[in-house]
């Protein structure tokens, strides 16, 4: 997808003397957690997307929510002062049709568990979204709306053990919202999986239906994915070996970032959109085997990760600790288990000590 990827293998954050927005020519933005929170927009997106924009940066929102169609998506990004088209919007309903449409005839009817967004999604393949196993469907489409509820999820159930294949548009087992935490698709076809005994084909991130759909509706070179979870954005970036910026505006906590195996450690970090704008420094290895960024230093010593708060960004700082527990997960011979090991030495104490997300 890029020829400038750089995420084989992660032992640090990388840096970048550029601002985001001239190193890269394309952002594909994460909404919920990212962007948005429910009906509202996260503090500072409007005006960091605005500056991105006007730099010659492309936007284009990638998202694993199902429920709403591209149109309805833009109007709503439009209205919170993001002028976005319907062409700029890649969902997982998308992805999850195209995965359908491989697999049944066109103009087949296909059994819906979700919102508008598939529905359009399926019509945009020639296929006919149904809702009963008595329309005679010839497969099963899965994905988040709010109005999901036992029925749907029975009638997915009985159509899924009649042998009809299913495919779901993601797993996030939650959704960020204005009040909150909420259950996300994946709980949902949790229940359907625990009825049936059957998994889903998957689309939505972090799973090459998604990458496919977006390289192809996109057509971007040197893309950054920007997101706010490891387990869709980040791992999605590293499976399509692009760079990604993860943003702390969502789930992700600073522990969870430490803790992150190789293929969840994101390229960039930054406390919200306005790390598009801005350099990223470099962490550089100390002698003794530490690692120091803006004047912080952070080192596993005695088993132990040990952390100096001498500098005054807090993000130099977490970017010094991910170089030290990623390192330290990662070497031979270190501490035995070596996510259990950081976790109980000093890991969450290090954290703490940093005035930090």
């Amino acid at each position: 997808m890029t020829e400038t990827a750089t995420t084989a293998r992660r032992t640090a954050p990388g840096g970048s003397g550029l601002p985001l927005t001239e190193a890269y020519d394309t952002a594909l933005l994460d909404l919920d957690g990212v962007v948005y929170a429910g009906p509202h927009a996260i503090e500072h997106a409007v005006a960091s997307l605005a500056s991105a924009r006007t730099g010659g940066m492309r936007l284009a929102y990638v998202t694993n929510n199902a429920s709403r169609p591209p149109r309805v998506v833009a109007a709503h990004l439009t209205g919170l002062g993001v002028p976005a088209e319907p062409a700029d919007v890649i969902n997982s309903a998308q992805a999850a049709a195209r995965v359908v449409s491989e697999k049944v005839p066109a103009g087949s009817k296909v059994l819906v568990v979700g919102g508008p967004g598939l529905e359009e999604a399926l019509a945009e393949r020639g296929l006919v979204a149904v809702r009963t196993l008595a329309e005679e469907p010839l497969a099963v489409v899965q994905g988040f709306d709010p109005s999901v509820g036992w029925q749907h999820l029975a009638e997915a159930s009985f159509a899924i053990q009649s042998g009809l294949p299913w495919v779901a548009s993601n797993l996030d087992l939650t959704v960020p919202q204005a009040r909150g935490i909420a259950p996300g698709n994946g709980t949902l076809v949790a229940a359907v999986r625990a009825a049936t005994g059957v998994e889903p084909e998957v689309a939505g991130k972090p799973l090459p239906p998604m990458h496919r759909e977006t390289v192809l509706r996109t057509g971007a070179r040197r893309p950054l994915v920007v997101g706010d979870r490891l387990d869709t954005d980040i791992e999605g970036a590293f499976n399509g070996g692009v760079d990604s910026l993860l943003v702390f505006t969502g789930v992700t906590t600073a522990a969870q970032l430490l803790e992150a195996p190789v293929e969840h450690r994101p390229t960039y970090l930054s406390a919200d959109l306005r790390g598009l704008l801005a350099p990223h420094p470099e962490v550089a290895g100390q002698s003794g085997g530490g690692f120091g960024c803006g004047g912080w230093v952070a080192a596993v010593q005695d088993g132990e990760l040990r952390f100096a708060a001498t500098g005054e960004d807090r993000w130099d700082g977490l970017r010094a600790l991910c170089a030290a527990a990623w390192t330290a997960l990662d070497a031979d011979g270190g501490p035995a288990d070596g996510r259990k090991a950081l976790a109980e030495l000093g890991l969450l104490r290090a954290v703490r000590q940093m005035p930090g997300p």
